[in-house]
């Protein structure tokens, strides 16, 4: 199995999809880095050379923000929204949809299991 940046890629896929278990790599990423490295994006993984695998190690750690680095990132930019008290920082905050989903009858796994109301209880004049 080959290495990059501590993730395992597997060796039976072609190189294309292979990058893309890496976090913060997605296809078009992906083609990005083999069109700069000038190597064959079909090309399985296995059949990689070690001059491939460094070629392509040292265009990710030079170029691209990946794995724990864009993780951190990504955090900060949420704390951030919270503490400056905008729309989505403020739907950060209280666990709710951020990219302006419906709330009505969907959204469990935002809101989490749902909380039965229960109803008062009415009084009878007689």
């Amino acid at each position: 199995m080959a290495i990059i940046s501590g993730i395992d890629i597997p060796n039976n896929k072609r190189g294309l999809i292979a990058l893309t278990y890496i976090f913060g790599i997605g296809l078009s990423t992906s083609k990005k880095i083999f069109k700069n490295t000038g190597i064959d994006e079909n090309l399985k993984v296995s059949n990689w050379s070690d001059d491939n695998l460094n070629q392509i190690r040292k265009y990710i750690s030079d170029n691209l923000k990946i794995e724990g680095e864009l993780k951190f990132e990504i955090q900060l930019d949420i704390k951030r929204m919270m503490e400056i008290g905008c729309y989505r920082g403020i739907r950060h905050r209280i666990g709710l949809p951020v990219r302006g989903q419906k709330t009505k009858n969907n959204c469990r796994t935002r809101k989490g299991k749902k909380k039965t109301v229960a109803n008062k209880k009415k009084t009878i004049k007689s």
